[in-house]
């Protein structure tokens, strides 16, 4: 395009690849820096930096376009010398400011952008690019593992591991771990470490704390290299008040809205973006298509959806909008013009929506009426099965309603069942903690949970440390607890969430139908008094996997399920005692149960979860064979046990020994 035409798109709203004209723009090979800046109420605006030995009047700017656009040209300018832009507001008052479209920054604690060009790094991933291009994600697997680079793991001295270092520990684990993505916290340049990058200052700069631009593209290339997408937190919700940032860019709001009603999250002590202005929409387009274009990124996980969309969201005083509602209309257009932009380019990639209201139509398309997303986190299945699990088992049986609502509205968007570093901070607890009574209930309590959270539709979302038992919450100062994987116990949740991991991936009954009920059946959803649950999964070829999930420190000998006809081979079982994969072989009966003509029979042992697998053929009138005989003892030393307690929270209570349904 030419400049006129970059103009014009970028001042219409239209511009999706604001990078490519705003910013600084470097050529090694002459040592010319372009630099072009947005500031529509400024009298003036120079360049200042090391080259010039940051005198304010060395290198003016030229306004370029009545709408605000500056442009200088500076020569004998070094790679990696520090700038920032002199603005004289309409006040009369001098800002020194970062540059918006920086693409590298100084370290925390200095605040000047950095002089780079995104050529320096050579991409080996183009048959992952490939690949990801012909395959869409909706039936394919998503297994993501969330983390925060300074908080994984650091050196023996407290430091934290730079991109490269910690690009070759987390591709080893997660491959070790069967997780297919790595979401990735805090990526952004941001100054503040405690608001763990959800305070952004550089939209389009990786932050520095672990190294330059191509180190970041050396994360990105690795993880493609051994098959593990890469998805980035991006947070267009709002920006931090620090003077070097976008707040009151020319000593007028620009990035943020005029109205005071609109300007600000009081309740976060940020600014919220104008989203209306047309500016402001190119520049948070760009920011997202930058990250695709020039980091090859696999998916984009939107934070704060809903305080965008609502007028209202941690106000008690609110401006509405044009036609009296508490919707923002703005916002629902940028979504829309977000998405179309980034799915025109990159169909297969992921928009997942952090929307945690029952706003309707998220992840349908934009030319639908939809905000045009693919993917939501689930929040409600989040809360709900939550609230359940840190239930006494005795009162679960009052709130089963809990962990069966979410099949409500499981199929009305595509969803992502997160357990994600919210869950795990502010005194909520770990993952583990959250399980009521002893220690060995604790580890069942986390099996059968994520076994259920496995079964149930929705791609999977687990926070680093959850898969080691990690009793403290997250801290973002110091790293996991990896000790704990000395001892049997977390080892072996380590090793479960591993298998199940891989269950998940080739299994295909549990990810391939996601978004119908074509891959889903209840059998039995009501017995609350027996906290259990019996569903099945199907895939496209009519494939099941048989889910039974038993909340209960209880044993159900005798249990009849209803099921389809065929023939069930065990390929998950957990229980209070441990794991184990040995494969038990039913065949059903034919004996009616419920609404089905055919059933089994399996004694349901305490805190439990089976996943049994059947071929799509059913098989009809065959003798079915007791659970008994056909069942091998497992032995304790396959694989990683737990010691049964001596508290009474196991012990099998005297009015449920022996329930058969």
């Amino acid at each position: 395009m030419t400049d006129s035409e970059y103009q014009y798109y970028f001042h219409s709203g239209t511009l999706q690849t604001a990078y490519e004209y705003m910013g600084c723009h470097y050529d090694r090979t002459t040592k010319r820096a372009v630099f072009r800046v947005w500031a529509p109420h400024a009298q003036s605006v120079s360049v200042i930096g090391d080259f010039n030995y940051w005198n304010r009047t060395a290198n003016y700017m030229y306004r370029i376009t009545d709408g605000g656009i500056f442009e200088g040209i500076i020569d004998n300018v070094e790679e990696f010398q520090t700038y920032k832009y002199c603005v004289l507001g309409r006040d009369g008052v001098e800002r020194e400011k970062a540059d918006p479209y920086a693409f590298f920054g100084e370290t925390r604690g200095s605040t000047a952008s950095k002089v780079t060009a995104l050529d320096n790094f050579w991409w080996n991933d183009e048959e992952w690019m490939k690949k990801r291009a012909a395959s869409e994600p909706y039936g394919s697997p998503i297994s993501v593992y969330e983390c925060n680079i300074a908080s994984w793991r650091k050196y023996a001295d407290g430091n934290n591991y730079d991109y490269r270092k910690f690009a070759d520990e987390i591709v080893y684990y997660l491959k070790f771990m069967n997780f297919t993505h790595l979401e990735l916290m805090g990526i952004s340049e941001h100054p503040y470490d405690g608001s763990w990058g959800y305070q952004v200052t550089g939209y389009y700069a990786p932050t520095s704390r672990y190294g330059r631009p191509e180190d970041f593209a050396y994360l990105v290339n690795k993880c493609h290299e051994n098959g593990i997408a890469v998805i980035l937190d991006w947070v267009p919700g709002h920006f931090p008040k620090d003077e070097h940032g976008l707040v009151s860019f020319d000593g007028e709001p620009c990035y943020e809205p005029s109205h005071p009603l609109r300007a600000e999250h009081k309740e976060w002590g940020t600014m919220c973006f104008d989203y209306g202005r047309p500016e402001v929409k190119a520049f948070l387009v760009g920011s997202a298509m930058m990250w695709f274009d020039k980091y090859h990124i696999d998916g984009l996980r939107v934070d704060a959806v809903a305080s965008m969309l609502y007028l209202d969201y941690g106000r008690s005083e609110w401006l509405p909008n044009a036609y009296g509602g508490r919707e923002n209309t703005d916002a629902v257009d940028f979504f829309r013009t977000l998405n179309t932009a980034v799915f025109g380019h990159y169909p297969n990639v992921l928009m997942v929506a952090e929307e945690s209201t029952a706003w309707p139509m998220v992840t349908k398309p934009a030319d639908w009426g939809g905000l045009g997303f693919n993917f939501k986190w689930n929040m409600g299945w989040m809360n709900d099965s939550l609230s359940y699990i840190k239930s006494d088992p005795y009162f679960r049986q009052y709130k089963h309603n809990q962990i069966t609502f979410s099949m409500n509205y499981a199929f009305s968007e595509n969803y992502v069942l997160p357990i994600s570093h919210d869950e795990v901070v502010y005194g909520k607890g770990s993952l583990i903690n959250k399980m009521p009574g002893d220690y060995e209930l604790k580890f069942a309590g986390v099996r059968n949970y994520l076994t259920y959270m496995f079964a149930h539709p929705g791609k999977k979302l687990l926070f680093m440390g959850s898969e080691l038992g990690q009793w403290a919450e997250w801290d973002w100062q110091r790293e996991l607890d990896w000790v704990l994987t000395e001892f049997p116990q977390h080892k072996g949740l380590q090793a479960f969430i591993k298998e199940l991991n891989w269950l998940y991936r080739t299994v295909s009954p549990l990810h391939e139908i996601e978004n119908s009920w074509d891959g889903f059946e209840w059998l039995v959803a009501d017995d609350a008094s027996a906290n259990v649950l019996v569903f099945e999964r199907r895939d496209k070829k009519g494939n099941r996997v048989l889910a039974v999930i038993n909340f209960a420190p209880s044993d159900w000998y005798g249990y009849r399920i209803p099921v389809n006809p065929g023939r069930y081979k065990r390929i998950m079982r957990t229980s209070y005692y441990g794991w184990d994969q040995v494969p038990v072989e039913i065949v059903s009966e034919p004996i009616a149960n419920r609404n089905k003509e055919d059933s089994i029979v399996i004694d349901v042992e305490s805190m439990s979860a089976y996943l049994f697998y059947a071929d799509a053929a059913p098989i009809k009138n065959v003798i079915a064979k007791s659970e008994k005989t056909s069942e091998p003892k497992p032995k304790a030393a396959k694989k990683p046990t737990v010691k049964k307690s001596s508290g009474t929270a196991a012990k099998k209570p005297a009015a449920k020994t022996a329930k058969t349904k």
